[in-house]
């Protein structure tokens, strides 16, 4: 089977590069330069991912960060519309999108996210693991301890109700893989585009609450958008993280369709393992896959053109 170029929608590189003090082509994380370019992708997404007291400054600092990243490094090419994403495939390049990943930074200024648009980011979410002022998270915590068994119904604040239709207005795609079961049918009803969740699995097959109904699924898909394989074994379960996936990907084809399938890693804010160490291991996950049934057609649709799809609508 020929190499299959990818879109991955969530990833936390830039971030932990960042914090590491290296440069982005010799960071030594599931996600650099070089990686990206042996592996086939096409397209990865850069989440800028904030939390805590510092969030304001940590942000300013990633972003420019990334910004140097993207200026001395000529195999990356940001995206702004969705040509540009044509435009670095015909070079041979790695088309970068910038997303964000957490609303608390922003703390209330709806106006935060017209600039958010300024800077260049495409995609975001509204909420992390902890309750901010726009949203509540779909973990819920017993102390310091996760509760993977609860959901969390509360939807969104007032100021997350507004948040969409300002992040609709910017052309910024709406991303809810963090966001709790309420805040999430508030985005389904409110939100005029289509929605994504870049790093999220099936509850139905491996019981979290990261992980979404069968009722979500299926709005996402009817709202036409997409839904990223989260490649975190906490959320894959079974024995076998390539098996799990294809679990993973046969449910949510059952239930939403081919056409709501994509691949959101969420590498460098996972823990590595053998099978899918980093991003090199994408076309023995593409294989393994074709081997167990799922047709090259429907693996371009999970790998890039679902996501080209959305972005093409959403973003222009």
């Amino acid at each position: 089977m020929p190499k299959i170029g990818y879109a991955d929608l969530h990833c936390d590189s830039v971030t932990v590069s960042c914090n590491a003090g290296g440069d982005f082509s010799s960071f030594n994380g599931q996600v650099n330069i070089e990686k990206l370019k042996s592996s086939g992708c096409g397209v990865q997404c850069f989440a800028l991912f904030t939390q805590g007291e510092n969030a304001a400054a940590d942000f300013n600092r990633f972003a420019a960060y990334y910004s140097a990243q993207i200026a001395v490094n000529p195999d990356i090419l940001p995206v702004e519309r969705y040509f540009d994403i044509e435009k670095a495939s015909k070079e041979g390049k790695v088309a970068a999108i910038l997303t964000v990943e957490n609303f608390g930074f922003l703390d209330g200024d709806i106006g935060g996210i017209k600039r958010l648009a300024a800077l260049g980011v495409k995609m975001a979410s509204p909420v992390w693991n902890y309750a901010n002022a726009y949203a509540y998270p779909n973990l819920i915590f017993n102390g310091s301890i996760p509760d993977f068994s609860a959901r969390e119904k509360r939807g969104l604040t007032d100021l997350g109700k507004a948040a969409v239709e300002e992040l609709n207005a910017n052309r910024i795609i709406i991303d809810v893989s963090h966001l709790s079961d309420g805040g999430v049918e508030d985005v389904l009803a409110l939100s005029k585009a289509p929605i994504v969740a870049s790093h999220s699995n099936c509850a139905a097959v491996h019981n979290v609450s990261r992980n979404l109904t069968d009722g979500q699924i299926k709005k996402i898909a009817d709202k036409g958008g997409v839904i990223g394989l989260n490649y975190c074994r906490d959320f894959i379960g079974g024995e076998s993280a390539f098996g799990g996936l294809l679990a993973h990907l046969k449910h949510l084809i059952n239930v939403g369709g081919e056409d709501v399938t994509a691949l959101g890693s969420d590498f460098d804010g996972i823990p590595p393992y053998d099978e899918l160490a980093d991003c090199t291991y994408l076309q023995k996950l593409f294989e393994y896959f074709h081997s167990k049934g799922i047709s090259e057609g429907r693996l371009e649709k999970l790998a890039r053109t679902n996501f080209h799809r959305v972005f093409k609508e959403v973003v222009g």
